[in-house]
């Protein structure tokens, strides 16, 4: 029992001071070498790199795996052109995340182009919290970068880095374009709450498995899904703003902010929330079918 205690401490210690440091070092030198780049020459170069050498991960099995799911109509050349676009997407995000505080939308920067920012202002408002969901598409931090920069304060949840010095420089990087930063978690939950007391916008990505959550059709296949968009909606009813993110011609974005849903009262809580998180999975279905190489299917979002 000592033993394994000293081992464990001792792996804490080297985790501490040797491997973290040494991630961070590495982590910080990619970052502000992308960063002094040209926006579309960094593009390009997570392009390359991501066809290049995403098959030869673990997770391209669980990309085809998902994809075979999602689409068991389509043949194996199909399948193979999807996951090849969407390394190439995932590639792209990598090297764009750290330039993207440099977009302007303000300056009627061209890259980003938002359709339904009407929406984003009239529920700003009302005085009132509202509460944007979308799914990891394309590349999913131009949206709160996109909401912030119309004029909204918007409170992001995210998930923290384990290593905490590289999580640090990630939580500075992302308050250029959020007003408050969320972590997963028991925390989380309370700031959360904390938020819609607010006149502020929640963001959050709902597309990703939880253990806890309810079971959802997507794709035809019940998937865990997250219920605390639909809840939160319901209990304080306030706006849920579906907003969609694509990407146009490789370095280019569209966003579209669609009409806030509508709010079921069937007398059932149960009921309610499960008639919002149908329409929502729907939607995010529709978003994918479309685009399905700028999905996240390394995910394994339908565990056998």
């Amino acid at each position: 029992m000592a033993l394994n205690m000293s081992n464990k401490n001792n792996s804490k210690l080297i985790r501490r001071y040797f491997i973290y440091p040494l991630q961070a070092v590495f982590f910080y030198i990619f970052l502000y070498s992308i960063r002094i780049m040209p926006f579309d020459m960094a593009s390009a170069i997570g392009s390359f790199i991501g066809r290049k050498i995403g098959k030869y991960f673990k997770a391209n099995k669980i990309a085809r795996k998902n994809l075979v799911k999602a689409f068991p109509e389509k043949t194996k050349p199909e399948i193979d052109k999807i996951i090849i676009g969407m390394w190439d997407n995932l590639g792209r995000v990598a090297f764009e995340w750290p330039q993207l505080d440099l977009i302007d939308i303000t300056k009627n920067d061209s890259r980003v182009e938002i359709i339904g920012r009407q929406y984003l202002i009239d529920a700003y408002a009302t005085g009132k919290s509202s509460i944007a969901f979308s799914a990891h598409m394309s590349n999913w931090e131009i949206a709160p970068l996109s909401i912030f920069q119309c004029g909204v304060e918007i409170s992001s949840i995210y998930r923290s880095a384990s290593n905490p010095l590289i999580d640090k420089l990630i939580t500075k990087f992302r308050y250029k374009f959020n007003s408050e930063l969320i972590p997963k978690g028991r925390k989380g939950a309370r700031d959360i709450l904390r938020v819609l007391a607010k006149n502020r916008m929640l963001a959050m990505l709902v597309d990703q498995k939880l253990n806890e959550g309810l079971p959802v059709k997507f794709f035809g296949r019940d998937a865990m899904t997250p219920t605390a968009a639909a809840e939160l909606s319901l209990r304080l009813k306030c706006p849920l703003l579906p907003i969609r993110q694509e990407r146009i011609n490789d370095n280019h974005f569209k966003i579209t902010v669609m009409p806030p849903l509508e709010l079921p009262d069937t007398g059932n809580k149960k009921d309610d929330v499960m008639i919002l998180l149908n329409q929502m999975n729907g939607l995010i279905e529709q978003w994918i079918r479309d685009r399905p190489e700028q999905w996240f299917w390394v995910h394994n979002r339908w565990p056998n």
